[in-house]
């Protein structure tokens, strides 16, 4: 039962989950509810999420409102060992996750939180939902549905459910106001841009920025490179998305024009070799390359490597170094994969303090609602949404209008004109 690094970590862990608690005040609000009305008593949950300080008050809201938790890590670089730690030796929640860990490792991680049995599932990525439909299609008839943290899962999940291929209900957290709003954009952006300067201590100010992808993650870290002193370009498919980054104030371009001025690029797409070794090969010397989507597919490793032709070294922490054959050299961080958890800790609590409030109550809600549900990705409810927003608004002290009988009653009325 379990797999973690080292039990020594755990008090360590304990003070930095406590440390995050303070930013969280929904979740906290959440959990107190829980404790009193135990809504998920008697239901196995696997999770299979980044092993983070908030992660960890996610788990033990779930516990407290009576769910059996197991937890695993959905990308290899993504685990804080300490927090691992803590969570089992003094939470009580199994979990299997090792910072590094081999793919291998990764995989059986996913299965042994599987042999929990679980009736929901909680995903980042949609690793472990694939698991389940490819490798383990007997267990599907036990669920009762799950929930969906990022992009890249909600995207694979959506062509399962076109294909006819998802046999159970799955509620995308992340299509939530209250989650991509503001964690995708904020934490995305600070955090990406946080572990591109631990990693490498280059100054971002005066250097050109490229960000691949204009979502709410590209959003977020073209504003935060901006507000460091970069000059941001932005390439983009999406013509809507290309439109409403120029009138941001930022240079757009195709991606092959970008990679000859590019100091520092940065991927946030969802999609695969957006960074290809065409492009490399026109980059200048010394140009970093990092990736803030969710699995290591974005920049082309193996176009990289061809180009190197094994002349890689480990040059600082989750920065490597490729040589090039005329001498340029070009820079991979945390192994192209998710950077912001690779080289740094991920998002700032009080911004996932609203994701996990939504995956929290989007768990309860399948829980009550799934016998009328059928297998396709359902959006947040509404109700859910508002409530977490008017929850962290109060957190705030902050309060806001409500509408008169007169303003509602005009909304609601097709009579009332000019």
């Amino acid at each position: 039962m379990s797999d973690y690094r080292d039990a020594a970590l755990a008090g360590a862990g304990r003070d930095r989950i406590e440390w995050a608690a303070a930013e969280m005040p929904v979740l906290k609000l959440i959990m107190e509810r829980f404790e009193k009305e135990k809504p998920l008593a008697g239901i196995r949950i696997a999770a299979c999420l980044h092993v983070t300080t908030e992660t960890a008050n996610l788990m033990e809201t779930l516990a407290a409102g009576g769910a059996e938790v197991a937890l695993c890590a959905s990308n290899p670089l993504s685990t804080q060992d300490d927090v691992a730690a803590s969570l089992v030796e003094q939470s009580g929640i199994d979990t299997y996750a090792i910072k590094g860990e081999d793919n291998d490792t990764y995989f059986k991680h996913i299965n042994a939180v599987l042999d929990l049995k679980p009736q929901i599932t909680m995903d980042d990525g949609a690793d472990m939902v694939g698991i389940l439909h490819k490798e383990r299609p007997g267990q599907l008839t036990e669920i009762l549905g799950g929930t969906e943290e990022t992009t890249t899962g909600v995207i694979r999940l959506r062509a399962m459910a076109k294909a006819g291929a998802l046999k159970y209900p799955i509620v995308s957290v992340n299509d939530a106001d209250t989650k991509h709003l503001f964690d995708n954009r904020f934490g995305t952006g600070q955090s990406t841009m946080d572990a591109i300067m631990r990693a490498t201590n280059r100054l971002i100010a005066g250097r050109n920025v490229v960000v691949v992808g204009y979502g709410m993650c590209g959003r977020g870290v073209a504003s935060r490179a901006r507000g460091l002193g970069a000059h941001v370009i932005v390439t983009e498919v999406d013509p809507t998305a290309a439109i409403e980054a120029v009138m941001e104030g930022f240079r757009v371009m195709p991606i092959r024009d970008a990679a000859r001025v590019g100091d520092i690029f940065i991927t946030v797409t969802g999609d695969t070799h957006v960074i290809a070794k065409e492009h490399m090969e026109l980059m200048q010397d010394g140009a970093i390359m990092a990736n803030s989507g969710h699995f290591d597919v974005e920049i082309d490793k193996t176009g990289l490597a061809s180009l190197s032709e094994g002349r890689v070294r480990r040059i600082r922490d989750f920065v490597d170094e490729y040589t090039l054959a005329d001498g340029r050299k070009l820079y991979l961080l945390g192994e192209g994969r998710l950077v912001n958890l690779a080289a740094a800790e991920g998002h700032p609590a009080a911004v996932m303090d609203m994701s996990f409030a939504n995956q929290a109550l989007a768990a309860e809600w399948m829980v009550k609602n799934h016998a009328d549900l059928t297998p396709q990705v359902y959006e947040v409810p509404q109700d859910i949404d508002k409530e977490v927003a008017r929850l962290k608004l109060h957190a705030m002290g902050i309060q806001i209008d409500t509408l008169t009988a007169e303003q509602l009653d005009y909304l609601n009325s097709w009579e009332q004109g000019t």
